[in-house]
């Protein structure tokens, strides 16, 4: 049976929306190992359409030479939840309809290794509010960015999680891994 293990990129006020603001603290070794080992473990990749979106024109056309993730992303099987999109380009995409929790559990019981998201925080929101997430990475950058979408937003459902570990790199960014609680 699979397992969800999602990655976010977070602010220190929780914005997770579209974090151009992370390019300011490069990108360390260690925490490159890090994303990784999250990548390494995963089978298969679950997004939203919208992250779909953006993600295929970047890294569809990315080489190993161009980026060492890029068969992780271009190779592994990706299922996209979205309720009007019909199609992909990218290869190895597959569309499994609107979001229902039912057809996530069935996707988690027929994966063998986890399944990795990333961004997609309509889905990720979903997906933690169905207690379907197995790991939380959060990656919080030492900057407060004043206004976005946040991974938990206000009046939302409350979400207790357990704390499993912390690392800290070099360029202050902080990687906080939870589970269900």
């Amino acid at each position: 049976m699979g397992r969800i293990t999602v990655h976010e990129f977070a602010s220190l006020d929780g914005v997770v929306e579209s974090p151009d603001w992370t390019f300011e603290y490069g990108f360390t070794e260690r925490e490159g190992a890090a994303i990784g080992a999250i990548t390494d473990a995963a089978s298969g990749i679950l997004l939203g359409r919208i992250t779909h979106e953006e993600f295929e024109p970047a890294w569809s056309v990315r080489t190993v030479e161009d980026d060492p993730s890029a068969p992780f992303f271009n190779d592994t099987t990706k299922y996209v939840v979205s309720s009007t999109m019909t199609h992909s380009t990218w290869r190895n995409s597959e569309i499994i309809g609107g979001y229902d929790a039912d057809k996530i559990r069935a996707l988690k019981e027929s994966t063998e290794g986890n399944i990795f998201v990333s961004g997609s925080i309509t889905l990720v929101r979903a997906l933690l509010a169905d207690r379907l997430v197995d790991e939380l990475h959060l990656f919080v950058f030492p900057l407060a960015v004043g206004s976005g979408l946040r991974l938990f937003p206000d009046g939302g459902p409350q979400t207790k999680l357990v704390h499993q570990s912390t690392d800290t790199f070099e360029n202050g960014v902080v990687h906080l891994t939870y589970g269900p609680a």
